[in-house]
């Protein structure tokens, strides 16, 4: 009987400037839960596309159960056992559940008889779906059951897991936990990608380390601390953030029976938001993904106009100020998607620079652009949130997804603003590139701004707030004291308790 499923020896693959993966070798035992672990631009999206059949090898080679396996597309990687649950789901919003795991599959059976598998399937590993809801009327966990779902009607031998719980309460992490528990103990092997370290340490077997491209090691987390295998990702030691000890000031923003309707069919609308930052002060805003965080952010940066009297900066009201004014005024924000909302995929980090600092940091005149200015300014950001890039010509795409989260914060933060509204601040971002960030917001406040943080990490909530509420249902609780409160209480107000 074979004990390893997956054997991966010496794969190599280069790209232009840079070698994502050197010599990648290691081990997936059957009936394994192993770890990929690795700081932003490791090399671990390139390794497991190479698993999945979206990319191809420079050299290495890889064994699926004894046998030579080259997967030349997903299908071929799906037909020999390997299934792939992306941190980004694809589905469709306007299709029910069981039409949107009919698309993913080869030869789906009878709308009926696909039901009664969904049914079946969902049963028996504690998923519970209905298969003929609609999308987009699902919670984050819910879609998350059905992409996890579609792979299991495939039978897979191997899953592959990239960032699976990022945007769950605690309690549906441990139902999570329950599936894939009982996943292993049928045989099933999951390769599991996260940067939740504790996370690893409670449910992964074996972990393997990649930095810069190579494995640096193996472990078993059980036995490690977070600190100990975040600092072997890095090669380094971690500091802790810390915030200086300081007296909230005045009141800077301020938000009075805020509502705004949706114009996303399937979003969440604001009802009566109300809330006061003051100076120095870290307001967390904690809550399951689409409960209205996006329409509280358009809201805050001038995206979406409202009623004038509901938001105030300073005591000036800006509800009907658009973006632009409303930068100039102090007021800067960075949304949760990098690439196409905070970031402009085929424009340099240079011209990207541009778009939200052209008028604060006087980058042009008259309509013309400063180059030079334009290029310390943007060497500025890379230097001070050490973004891993050849240069400032690199388009946004090119970079690691934690290193453009760097350069998006870092781009505001270097602008000195009045008041910072960030949403996910280190969603996907490695510990010692969360660790950085959120010393910045920390220092930021410290310096007299309020930063207000939109988080789905309640680690990292507690971490940095100072205050925190929870956004459920479009509606926010009332903010209070960040000390003493346990995360499993903030789990169950995220669920919607406890707001009236």
């Amino acid at each position: 009987m074979l004990s390893n499923l997956l054997r991966l020896n010496g794969l190599t693959k280069a790209y232009p400037g840079v070698i994502a993966n050197n010599a990648v070798s290691f081990d997936i035992g059957v009936g394994e839960i192993h770890a990929l672990l690795g700081e932003n631009g490791a090399g671990k999206s390139t390794l497991v596309k190479m698993i999945y059949g979206l990319v191809k090898p420079d050299s290495g080679e890889m064994e699926f159960l004894g046998q030579s396996f080259a997967p030349s597309e997903p299908r071929a990687a799906r037909q020999s056992g390997v299934a792939m649950v992306f941190q980004h789901f694809s589905l469709f919003e306007a299709l029910n559940v069981a039409e949107n795991i009919a698309l993913g599959m080869e030869n789906p059976p009878r709308a009926k008889v696909l039901s009664q598998q969904i049914r079946e399937v969902s049963a028996k590993y504690g998923l519970t779906i209905d298969p003929d809801r609609l999308v987009g009327d699902l919670s984050a966990g819910e879609r998350q059951r059905v992409e996890i779902i579609r792979c299991l009607l495939q039978d897979p031998k191997l899953l592959i897991m990239d960032e699976p719980t990022s945007v769950l309460t605690p309690q549906e992490v441990e139902t999570l936990f329950v599936t894939l528990r009982k996943l292993q103990s049928e045989g099933t092997s999951i390769l599991y990608i996260s940067h939740k370290l504790d996370e690893i340490r409670t449910l992964c077997e074996r972990a393997t380390v990649l930095r810069g491209g190579k494995v640096v090691g193996t472990c078993t987390p059980s036995q490690e601390t977070a600190k100990s295998l975040a600092e072997m990702m890095v090669g380094a030691k971690l500091q802790t953030p810390k915030k200086a000890a300081t007296e909230l000031g005045q009141p800077l923003l301020k938000l009075e029976n805020l509502s705004l309707q949706s114009k996303d069919p399937f979003g969440t609308s604001l009802r009566d938001i109300s809330f006061i930052l003051r100076a120095g002060e870290v307001l967390g805003i904690g809550g399951v993904a689409g409960n209205g965080q996006d329409e509280l952010m358009l809201a805050l940066s001038g995206e979406e106009l409202v009623d004038a009297n509901a938001i105030s900066l300073k005591g000036e009201f800006i509800g009907q100020l658009g973006p632009t004014p409303r930068r100039l005024r102090g007021l800067l924000a960075a949304p949760e998607e990098r690439l196409g909302h905070a970031a402009a995929p085929d424009m340099s980090l240079t011209e990207n620079s541009l778009l939200t600092a052209f008028y604060r940091q006087r980058l042009g005149r008259r309509g013309f652009v400063n180059k030079q200015a334009s290029e310390n300014f943007t060497k500025a950001i890379i230097q001070q949130f050490d973004v891993r890039t050849p240069g400032i010509t690199n388009t946004a795409k090119s970079l690691s997804g934690g290193n453009l989260q760097k350069f998006v914060v870092g781009r505001e933060i270097v602008q000195n603003p009045t008041v910072f509204v960030v949403n996910q601040p280190t969603w996907g971002v490695d510990a010692a590139a969360a660790a950085a960030i959120r010393q910045a917001l920390l220092e930021l406040a410290s310096n007299g701004a309020g930063v207000l943080v939109i988080s789905q990490d309640l680690d990292e909530l507690m971490e940095v707030s100072d205050n925190f509420a929870i956004l459920a249902e479009g509606r926010l609780s009332k903010p209070q004291s960040a000390k003493g409160v346990t995360i499993e209480e903030i789990g169950l107000m995220m669920g919607g308790s406890e707001i009236a």
